[in-house]
């Protein structure tokens, strides 16, 4: 069982590592002119409509998948059987990534197309809600429960 904490461990940190680099990739084609930037600007309400669904994504967003995170955990994984708790387990911690990526590469592309800075202020909020989500080992063991069946 220690084999298969440690594999979902190390897929946990792949994907996270996936999610900043992807952020990043995103950006870097923008920077490097391959995706069209500024094709919004000066455009009153595209920019207001992109810019208020991105705020939208956002807020409601982060919330959601660090609540729903633990509502699941709560709820489901901890009633599975330890295999299916770490199956569980990673499938949700890919939902909550996702939850955080596609608005972040949505406000990134508002970002792009309008250059206006409420878009950033997004992803900057995005990515630091995605600090939440970081794999490790003692979060793994405390979230499933697993410190309490070591000691007995």
């Amino acid at each position: 069982m220690e084999k298969k904490i440690i594999r979902l461990l190390r897929l946990l940190k792949v994907e996270f590592a996936l999610f900043w680099i992807l952020t990043a990739v995103w950006c870097v084609l923008y920077e490097m002119d391959i995706l069209l930037q500024g094709s919004r600007v000066g455009d009153a309400r595209a920019e207001y409509i992109l810019q208020t669904v991105g705020i939208l994504l956002a807020v409601c967003m982060i919330p959601l998948s660090l609540r729903m995170f633990s509502l699941s955990l709560v709820r489901r994984v901890r009633e599975l059987s330890l295999p299916e708790a770490l199956v569980s387990y990673r499938r949700w911690c890919e939902i909550r990534l996702a939850l955080l990526l596609a608005p972040v590469l949505f406000n990134l592309t508002v970002y792009y197309s309008t250059f206006n800075l409420t878009s950033l202020l997004c992803v900057g909020m995005l990515l630091v809600a995605s600090l939440f989500c970081v794999p490790g080992r003692s979060r793994l063991m405390r979230e499933l429960d697993l410190e309490q069946e070591k000691e007995e």
